[in-house]
């Protein structure tokens, strides 16, 4: 079965296998997409969108669509607030934005709770 797999691209492995969609070398632990091997490739097609379907890009500015609470903080985020220069990233569960808010600093959001500015 490995005869039919490419060897690992961090250490020539030639034990590599397949779990889901990915490869992985058993030596070295290194994970990759068998035919997306450039790390660009993928992120042209991902494509994230907000609350009302505009696509999001980095450096866009949004605007908070709900209240938000924020654990650890008495206060919560209010509606209509908004968050310039964001940045898409594949955060934590749903969480697919990195940003910066004003009065609470760095944090991750959905996209389903904003909406572009």
């Amino acid at each position: 079965m490995s005869e039919s797999l490419p060897p690992c691209p961090e250490c020539s492995s030639e034990y590599t296998y397949q779990m889901g969609e990915l490869l992985v070398c058993p030596e070295c632990a290194h994970e990759w997409e068998p035919q997306g091997e450039d790390p660009d490739a993928g992120a042209a097609e991902r494509q994230i969108k907000d609350a009302v379907g505009n696509v999001l890009n980095d450096g866009d500015t949004v605007t908070i669509i709900k209240d938000l609470k924020v654990k650890g903080s008495p206060t919560s985020i209010k509606v209509g607030t908004k968050v310039r220069n964001i940045r898409l990233v594949d955060g934590v569960g749903d969480h697919d934005i990195d940003c910066k808010v004003d009065g609470f600093g760095p944090m991750q959001l959905k996209s389903s709770v904003v909406k572009k500015a």
